[in-house]
């Protein structure tokens, strides 16, 4: 123990003089950016990096090179980041949500009209009826109108799945993302409780096809493989499927749904908790076409193309995790007519008014690594 409390001494030494050269490296960086502006030299120099980051792996050696490549690839982002900030000031990003911080209400609305896909008994509907208090629900068919509703004023607000826990993303609505203007606004995850709803007096040994959303059939999958006769056919939405078949009841026919929809629809339960994860969660996100951070917004979203290079990512990531921010979420969808390029999502736990996420949100939004970048909103998630 006494050789362990020695070595830690050599390490906390050692801590504290890589603190103090980080500080004077990074405060070294501000006079490069004044440098620079006199010059006019831009704020990248890639030639000067990579000179640099030979120099480091000679330095250390093959067995740390790798390490070391990692910490000063680090450092030249920080230090770039703090070049555009002293060379171009605070940017626009950082200064709108400043303004959306200060002029969104102390308290969420109560009372709103609310975009919905599907109908009445849909998972949708009930995360409306746990969000809002009072919520004035106008049902529409398909995802994409949502957005449509909600970006052309006709909805102030809209609600939308994003992932399920045993299902994954819902990738069709992380690629009208990029679509539509938006700001999320709150989250929400619900508990799912599917069950199997026939006709009145239909009976499970007759059921030969069962519709639902694509998603609650993939959450089913064990109930699907012990009852191998049965076939799938996908719908628009699980009320939907309730709704249709209580118009045209079949005895051959069922559907999964929530157990709300039995009393809805009069239609009868024939199995209960078909789901394959007692665990069973849907996220679902509520939109607004006005940016809105409410006082309780403890998540934040963004939307990045990154330049095509190895280790972009893992530096983004580093960027995070240096200002101690929980990444809680990466989703990767590919960019339609490129080559094996993705677009990431990124949440994080995080507050808007915190200045150090600011200056991080500021310095993505300006890296010109970042091909395109979106702030998709902050808001708390229940």
């Amino acid at each position: 123990m006494e050789n362990l409390k020695t070595i830690r001494e050599q390490i906390d030494g050692i801590d504290a003089e890589i603190a103090s050269l980080v500080k004077k490296r990074l405060m070294l960086a501000s006079e490069v950016a004044q440098a620079k502006m006199q010059s006019g030299a831009a704020i990248l120099d890639p030639a000067r990096e990579r000179s640099i980051l030979a120099r480091v792996a000679d330095m250390v050696g093959p067995d740390y090179e790798n390490a070391a490549l990692r910490i000063f690839q680090t450092l030249f982002e920080i230090s770039r980041a703090r070049q555009r900030i002293a060379m171009n000031g605070e940017n626009s990003l950082a200064s709108n949500i400043r303004k959306i911080c200060a002029e969104t209400p102390a308290a969420f609305p109560e009372r709103a009209i609310v975009a919905c896909p599907g109908t009445e008994g849909s998972y949708a509907q009930q995360a409306i009826s746990l969000i809002f208090k009072l919520p004035a629900i106008v049902y529409i068919n398909g995802f994409e109108k949502v957005f449509d509703a909600v970006e052309q004023g006709l909805c102030p607000y809209g609600i939308l799945p994003i992932e399920n826990s045993a299902a994954g993303s819902v990738a069709q609505v992380y690629d009208l993302m990029v679509k539509h203007r938006f700001s999320i606004v709150k989250a929400l995850k619900l508990k799912v409780n599917h069950v199997l709803l026939g006709a009145r007096g239909a009976k499970l040994g007759d059921i030969s096809a069962v519709s639902s959303h694509p998603h609650a059939l993939a959450q089913c999958s064990k109930f699907f493989k012990s009852h191998p006769g049965i076939k799938t056919a996908p719908a628009d939405n699980t009320a939907g499927a309730a709704k249709e078949l209580a118009k045209s009841p079949d005895m051959h026919r069922a559907v999964i749904a929530s157990r709300a929809c039995a009393e809805l629809y009069g239609l009868d339960i024939l199995a209960e908790d078909i789901a394959d994860a007692a665990y069973n969660y849907t996220r679902f996100i509520c939109i607004s076409k006005t940016p809105q951070i409410f006082p309780a917004a403890n998540k934040i979203s963004v939307m990045m193309s990154l330049a095509h290079r190895p280790g972009t990512l893992n530096g983004i990531i580093s960027r995070f995790a240096a200002v101690g921010v929980n990444l809680t979420k990466l989703e990767s969808r590919p960019i339609p007519g490129m080559d094996f390029e993705f677009r990431f999502t990124f949440e994080f736990e995080a507050s808007a008014r915190d200045e150090a996420v600011l200056r991080l949100l500021a310095e993505l939004a300006d890296d010109p690594q970042i091909e395109h970048f979106t702030f998709l909103g902050a808001y708390e998630e229940k």
